[in-house]
């Protein structure tokens, strides 16, 4: 079974209130390293998504992302902003005019997500950033071979091992990068919140 827009839609949701719930802990890993703003901003775009939501219909699983990555650059600060804009903007162009994604639309869905990452913030696996998260969802997800829940339960899997493996790296990108060595024993906020963000797509897909 494929992914339409509605799914999209209650994944996003669900998304939304992944964050919403998470929002202290993603202030706490980022008071450790960061400035301390990642989860009230992500909880500040996500429910600036909802109500964007609550007034469109999209048509297409990318008008669906489209509008995410345009709710997110108008509305959260920081480096996540531009970061996940880019990632949920280029996703929306991988998925193009179709109605319905399966799961290998889904693994080119989130390859996507990662160029636009890359792109931006020119970091690679290793600088204990989202990428660290990202990229090996994106392998997991090409690696499945199966449906879109399939695609994201791999997908979300291999996030959150990524996100554990950025706990003993030295930061080399963002403001955790100042610290030094004292960044590491600390879990980067924006590969922690990518993986929530898989996860809750992944729950999102597993019951439709």
């Amino acid at each position: 079974m494929g992914c339409t827009a509605a799914d999209v839609v209650v994944a996003l949701r669900a998304a939304a209130l992944v964050v919403q719930e998470h929002r202290d802990e993603l202030v706490r890993l980022d008071q450790a390293i960061g400035d301390a703003d990642h989860g009230e901003n992500m909880r500040r775009g996500f429910t600036a998504v909802l109500s964007r939501l609550d007034a469109d219909e999209p048509d297409t699983p990318a008008q669906a992302l489209k509008l995410v990555a345009t709710t997110l650059i108008s509305t959260v600060g920081g480096a996540a902003g531009p970061l996940y804009g880019t990632a949920f903007l280029r996703a929306s162009a991988a998925a193009g005019d179709s109605a319905e994604l399966d799961g290998a639309a889904v693994a080119r869905v989130l390859q996507a997500a990662l160029d636009g990452v890359v792109a931006r913030g020119k970091a690679v696996v290793g600088d204990k950033t989202m990428v660290d998260a990202l990229t090996p969802a994106v392998t997991a997800a090409a690696s499945a071979n199966g449906s879109v829940a399939a695609a994201l339960s791999a997908a979300a899997d291999a996030a959150a091992e990524g996100a554990e493996s950025t706990v003993p790296m030295v930061a080399r990108k963002g403001r955790a990068s100042y610290l030094g060595e004292r960044s590491a024993g600390h879990m980067d906020p924006g590969a922690r919140s990518t993986a929530l963000l898989l996860r809750a797509f992944a729950d999102a897909a597993a019951k439709a």
